[in-house]
């Protein structure tokens, strides 16, 4: 059943986040993600004020990643649509991420030391949707040119296997990529 089409309604509030990834240096890539909402209808607040419709949370978040072992080296924060001027005070907050690894386990960590009253929901929600993204980026990176046999399959891998039911460690793209690599290492 489509029940959007079925009872479609006014479409009230926008969300888009949009994440980019620039080369930097032979050690380092960026990774740069955007949160935009978009309030499309007139609302009120929690003391009834009116809301014009508009932009009600505009976040950037900059990594600077190092590879291999996709650590954050450093953090930017940006915001410049916010709701409250005490947003400000949130961004601050990424900075504990300076030096962590995006690797398995990356979301329980960040959940749990951004989680709640630690952090902004908001540059939580966009951290998180930058991790895998991250590792998307770093492929199209290492893919501008012939990929090197062995160092870079065996890299990768572990970023890749059992992020997902295809590439299962015990299904055919693992099983190919491993024999890929032991073909690579045997010549």
């Amino acid at each position: 059943m489509d029940f959007l089409k079925k009872n479609k309604g006014k479409k009230l509030h926008n969300r888009n986040i949009n994440i980019s990834t620039y080369d930097y240096d032979d050690q380092h890539i960026i990774v740069e993600g955007e949160l935009h909402d978009e309030r499309l209808s007139i609302s009120y607040n929690f003391n009834k004020e009116k809301q014009l419709p508009g932009t009600v949370h505009h976040m950037i978040i900059r990594l600077l990643i190092q590879f291999p072992g996709f650590m954050i080296k450093d953090v930017e924060v940006e915001m410049p649509g916010i709701p409250r001027k005490e947003c400000v005070e949130t961004a601050k907050t990424l900075d504990i991420i300076k030096g962590m690894n995006i690797s398995q386990g990356f979301t329980l960590k960040i959940k749990d030391i951004l989680g709640g009253r630690k952090g902004c929901v908001h540059l939580t929600t966009l951290l998180l949707a930058m991790a895998p993204a991250a590792i998307q980026g770093f492929w199209a990176y290492l893919a501008r040119k012939p990929l090197k046999p062995d160092s870079s399959l065996r890299s990768m891998a572990p970023y890749i296997i059992d992020t997902c039911m295809i590439w299962r460690s015990d299904g055919p793209l693992a099983a190919k990529m491993i024999k890929q690599y032991q073909q690579n290492k045997a010549n």
